[in-house]
């Protein structure tokens, strides 16, 4: 080969290979910004499922009303929205003062409780090797993990104010949105894409149902045991109980925290006695209460749930820990009807 033929040969080389780079480049850079949207965008869809959540449960309730009383069942939903507003309003109207005096008693005394843990901690070897890796950076280090998980897309009050609204849009007119989806599927599928609706919608508004009953459980349930061993501030630890058993698994250690520190400013006893009552309370509720009310919904592997849990909520931070468990039994109702009986035809 002549020298120009070489010399063009390489340039043709050079051009291939560079074109080659910025196509790998570009496809690199596009899964990156991929990923990245995909994972901001995920919390959007978390607030939506939640408001889907606020719908099924408005319209739950108004199907409940409308069985006992024979009217349109527009009005139904309307008392469903009110009445679960007023609900809401009046809890927080007569026990709101009262909770707020409790939990402003318990952030007075939690300096005087964690003086006290730890006076009793370095009284023993494994106390003191737990208070040095509590503090210091690995101090820092936990704060910084326990915001990650806890953090939003815009802020706990911002959220919450997407997740209403967007719930009553639902509320007021689901049949638009749930038509404006099923346009999007092929029209030998639409049947099929139907049951598929109905049936998440029913497993759903009864994991709903089991879990609101479960919360009013607990509450009474912690608030009596807590009551009997005359822990102060017993009616907020007992409401916070039964709104932290929303999130299986680990919403109850948290309720647990501030009720053992209250307890060990009376003794070290008392706070056992407290832990160990609410580790009871989590194993009656987990094993008879839940059981016995979800009886008919779908059953969840409680390895799934924690699993669920730790995945969501490393992506997404609370949210995604709060409705861990619903997105878990979408995703076993989803693999059941589009792979699962496929296969067993």
């Amino acid at each position: 080969m002549e020298p120009d033929q070489q010399t063009h040969q390489t340039k043709h080389d050079l051009r291939l290979f560079s074109r080659k780079v910025w196509i790998t480049v570009g496809i690199i850079a596009t899964l990156v910004i991929s990923i990245f949207i995909i994972k901001a965008a995920f919390n959007v869809l978390l607030m939506i499922f939640a408001g889907a959540l606020i719908a099924i449960f408005f319209h739950g309730l108004a199907g409940v009303i409308c069985r006992y009383i024979k009217i349109k069942y527009n009005w139904c939903l309307l008392f469903s929205v009110t009445i679960t507003i007023a609900t809401i309003t009046l809890m927080f109207w007569f026990l709101g003062a009262k909770i707020a005096e409790q939990a402003g008693e318990i952030s007075k005394d939690m300096p005087t409780v964690i003086n006290e843990i730890k006076e009793k901690l370095g009284n023993s070897g494994i106390g003191r090797r737990i208070l040095d890796y509590v503090s210091g950076t690995n101090s820092q280090k936990l704060m910084n993990s326990f915001n990650q998980v806890f953090r939003t897309s815009f802020g706990v009050f911002g959220d919450a104010y997407i997740i209403v609204f967007i719930g009553l849009f639902f509320t007021v007119n689901p049949g638009m949105y749930k038509n404006g989806f099923l346009k999007m599927v092929p029209v030998a599928k639409k049947e099929k894409a139907v049951h598929i609706i109905n049936r998440l919608s029913f497993t759903l508004r009864g994991w709903l149902k089991g879990m609101l009953i479960a919360m009013v459980l607990i509450a009474i349930l912690s608030f009596t045991v807590l009551r009997i061993i005359g822990l102060p501030m017993s009616l907020a630890l007992a409401v916070f109980a039964g709104i932290m058993n929303f999130i299986p698994n680990f919403g109850p250690l948290i309720a647990m925290i501030p009720a053992v520190l209250i307890g060990f400013t009376i003794n070290t006893n008392t706070a056992l006695i407290i832990a160990g009552s609410y580790v009871l309370i989590q194993a009656v509720e987990s094993n008879i209460i839940t059981p016995m009310i979800q009886n008919a919904i779908i059953k969840i592997p409680p390895a799934l749930i924690i699993i669920s849990q730790v995945l969501f909520g490393t992506l997404t931070g609370s949210l995604g820990i709060i409705l861990a468990t619903p997105l878990l039994a979408v995703v076993i109702v989803m693999v059941d009807e589009l792979y699962v009986k496929k296969i067993e035809g």
